[in-house]
This record gives structure tokens, C-alpha cells and sequence, in this order.
């Protein structure tokens, strides 16, 4: 499953879209290797592919940044971030068009030559590390509840598998670098099909137990670890907020970024597209937006409505303390983990690709290289999963850079460089302005957040 569309990056070959007679292909997660197929994926299949890469470990976050801008605040942005993604794939599929390139990094060769390249590769880099991250810290911090609930109530508390740390470091261990050394694993794809129905379960669990948590919150409750949490809760906390302007409203765009990024899944979907035309594939992109979107606001605000704000920067935690041994809340959570943890694998592949298109132009390697390369990533990744101490640290920092750029800048600078179009034509000025939106929105957030970083310590 392909949480955030990050690992199909690395789908890099030669197709027309504008050609539907041509003979399709479909590739293989990996190196590159490809069966050829007669027949494109069909309207639909291209839909829940698209939503596959663009919902993700996003969803989680999206209530606390509801949380720090207000639901009519959170709804404006979430349509603001939503309306722009759909324009950048616009503008990217017109480039498509004019150029026949149907790889995200060709593009930036295509216009700023080898810089553009490197600058491409680096961010799909930089975003897939912390997408991995945060899918890490996700199994950090929800593995010890998970096999809590399913151990008797009296269980006395300090054993070994109640340490997130030491859990994250035996799976990585045991199961994420074995499925990410092989050189081939298109066989992890098939659970991208369980993408949507882990996430429309997700939301209907939230959206249900809305109903089964008193608000204001329970005082002294004691937590599945048999930790004893003090809630501060109020009736004032009860009042939904419409508008919050705080330090915390930095991280919300940037969450919103890293949740609708699937840019680099854009142009292999169109090339897999049965009979490929841009008007057809804009179509699939606003529609995969827009049931995201529906998702996502409907989780977030669900999520929001019922902790206001007390809601954790990863929901799912707050659901531990007050319904414990929960039977929706256990299901959903494996299937959360579950999706998590074969989806690590699958990012990391396009991850190492950047490494090696970086460093060696992205010729054929040798064993020994692909496995030090392997082996240093999942190693940069477990390092940041197992010492940042808040999910939403990652969502900023990576969100306010390297999505911006993905989401906003680079799909605006490549439309000026490439198109040839007049400053004064509509799409040049719409890209003039994705690049000043994303440039200044990336700043400001990134700012805010260091500043953040630096008054708490």
C-alpha cells in the first residue's frame, strides 16, 4: 500500500500518454523491471490507485491541526491546500503532454537541467524519510496499547513489549529491512487495494465513538499501561472553536501538504490509464481529491468534536485512555498497523532509488551498494522514529520544505520553464502564484516551528 503515493516515485519509464493505442505497462516495484500488459487500469481502479497514494499517516494528524485553527479555519485551509494540489496535477499533466516525460525528476532535468534533477530527487528523498518516520513512530507508539488490549486487565505493567522503542527496533529488524532489501516487491502492492478501506473504516470508527466519550473528559482516568492521566478537561472545553490563531496554527498547512501529496504518483497513473487523455486524468485527480478530502475533514472534525483540546497530534492515542479494550478501536488500530507497517517497505524503495540516482546517475549497482544503501536509510529513518518526541514535528518540518516544494514549487517553476506560455496566460499566472504560495507558506511555518523548537527548550 502506497500510504502517501511516495512509492511509486520510482516508476520511471518511457510511455504516451497521449497515445492510448499503445501497449500498456506495469511495473514492478523495484529496479525498474516491467510485464507488459494489453489493456490500461480502468477509470476506477485509477481513482482508488490515486487515493491510495494520496491518504496516509496524514489522517491521524489532520484532527489536531483542526484543533489549532478552528473547524471554519481547518475547513478554508483544507479546501485552500486541496484546491491547489488539483491545479499543480494540472499543470504537471499539461507538461506531460507538451513533453511526453512522464517522471516527476525528468521534469526537473527537462527544466533546470542537472540542478533540477538533483533538487527533485532530494526532496522526494527528504519526504519519503519522513514519511517513513512518521510511519514508524505511528508503530512506536500504537504497538504497546495493541498488544495491551489484548492482555488481561490485571496485568501488571514494565514488561519488555510495553517499550515502544524496543518494539520498533525488533520490527524494523525482523520485518521492514528483510521486505526492503529484496529486489523486487511488487507482491506488497496487492494490499494497496485494503488502502481505502483501512481509512473509510478509520473515519467511521471516529464518527461512532464521538458518542462514546463524555465531554468534559473524565477525570483521573487510568490508562492501559496503568498509568493514571489527569484531565483538565472543562465545560469551556465543551464549545467548539471556529477560529484559533496560536503558534500551534504553523503546523497545519504543512500537515495538509504532507496529507494531499501525490505528485509523484501523478504521471505513472496517467501512463497506466486506460484510454489516457489529460481531461480524463484531471478528472480522476479531482475526484480521488475530492473523497480524500471528504475523509479527511470528516476524521478530522469527528476526531476534534470528541477530545477538542485535548486531542492527541496522533488520534488514535487519545482513544487509549478513555475507551480502553475498545473492540472498534483494537480492530482499527491493526488495521491502521497493519497498513503502516507493510507500506515502509514500499516507500523505501523509491527513497533508495533518489540515493542512487544521486550518487551513481541511477545506473544498474551492485548487491553490496543496494544493501549499504539500504541499511543507512532504515537506519537515518529508525533514528528519527525512536528520538522525536511528537508526531507533529515531523508533519511540520517536512510538510513546510519538502511538500511544499512537491506540492506547490516545482510543479509552478517546471510550468514557467517548460511551457513556454506568456507570464500574462492564466496558467502562468496560476503557477506564479503556486510557486509564491508554497515559497512563503514553506518559510513562514518552517520559522514558526524552529522558533517553536526553541522557546520550549
Amino acid at each position: 500500500m502506497s500510504i502517501n503515493g511516495h512509492a511509486h516515485a520510482d516508476l520511471y519509464r518511457e510511455c504516451s500518454p497521449r497515445n492510448s493505442e499503445a501497449e500498456e505497462t506495469t511495473p514492478l516495484l523495484g529496479n525498474g523491471s516491467m510485464q507488459t500488459r494489453a489493456t490500461g487500469a480502468s477509470f476506477t481502479s485509477s481513482v482508488f490507485n490515486l487515493m491510495n497514494a494520496i491518504m496516509g499517516s496524514g489522517i491521524l494528524g489532520l484532527a489536531f491541526a483542526m484543533a489549532s485553527t478552528g473547524i471554519v479555519g481547518f475547513g478554508i485551509l483544507l479546501v485552500l491546500v486541496s484546491s491547489l494540489a488539483a491545479y499543480s496535477i494540472h499543470l504537471l499533466l499539461k507538461l506531460c503532454d507538451q513533453t511526453g516525460i512522464n517522471s516527476y525528476e525528468d521534469l526537473g532535468g527537462k527544466a533546470l537541467k542537472k540542478p533540477g534533477k538533483v533538487l527533485v530527487g532530494i526532496a522526494i528523498l527528504v519526504q519519503n524519510i519522513g514519511a517513513m518516520s512518521s510511519y514508524l513512530f505511528i508503530l512506536k507508539s500504537e504497538l504497546p496499547p495493541a498488544i495491551n488490549s489484548f492482555l488481561s486487565p490485571d496485568h501488571t505493567g514494565n514488561a519488555w513489549y510495553e517499550d515502544g522503542r524496543l518494539l520498533l527496533i525488533l520490527v524494523t529488524v525482523c520485518i521492514v529491512l528483510p521486505l526492503s532489501l529484496l529486489p523486487k516487491i511488487g507482491f506488497l502492492g496487492y494490499t494497496s487495494s485494503l488502502a481505502f478501506l483501512f481509512m473509510l473504516y478509520f473515519a467511521v470508527v471516529v464518527v461512532v465513538k464521538k458518542w462514546s466519550i463524555p465531554c468534559p473528559l473524565p477525570h483521573n482516568v487510568t490508562t492501559l499501561s496503568g498509568m493514571l492521566k489527569i484531565s483538565n478537561s472543562s465545560e469551556s472545553d465543551c464549545t467548539p472553536k471556529l477560529f484559533i490563531v496560536s503558534i500551534k496554527s504553523a503546523y497545519a498547512i504543512p500537515t495538509m501538504a504532507f496529507s494531499f501529496l501525490c505528485h509523484t504518483a501523478i504521471l505513472p497513473i496517467y501512463c497506466e490509464l486506460e484510454r489516457p487523455t489529460k481531461a480524463r486524468m484531471q478528472n480522476v485527480a479531482n475526484i480521488s481529491i475530492g473523497l480524500s478530502f471528504l475523509l479527511y475533514f470528516i476524521s478530522a472534525l469527528f476526531g476534534y468534536l470528541t477530545f477538542y483540546s485535548h486531542v492527541d497530534s496522533e488520534l488514535l492515542l487519545g482513544y487509549d485512555t478513555y475507551l480502553p479494550r475498545d473492540i472498534m478501536v483494537m480492530t482499527v488500530r491493526l488495521a491502521i498497523l497493519l497498513a503502516v507497517l507493510l507500506t515502509v517497505p514500499l516507500i523505501h524503495f523509491p527513497a533508495r532509488k533518489a540515493v542512487i540516482l544521486l550518487l551513481y546517475g541511477g545506473r544498474n549497482i551492485s548487491w553490496l551498494i543496494h544493501i549499504i544503501s539500504t541499511l543507512i536509510i532504515l537506519t537515518v529513518v529508525l533514528i528519527l522514529a525512536i528520538f522525536v518526541p511528537d508526531i507533529s514535528n515531523v508533519f511540520g518540518v517536512v510538510g513546510s520544505t519538502m511538500s511544499s516544494c512537491l506540492l506547490f514549487v516545482f510543479p509552478g517553476i517546471f510550468y514557467l520553464k517548460i511551457s513556454g506560455q506568456p507570464l500574462r496566460s492564466v496558467d502562468s499566472i496560476g503557477a506564479i502564484f503556486l510557486v509564491v504560495f508554497g515559497l512563503i507558506m514553506g518559510v513562514i511555518s518552517l520559522c514558526v516551528i524552529i522558533i517553536t523548537w526553541v522557546r520550549s527548550s
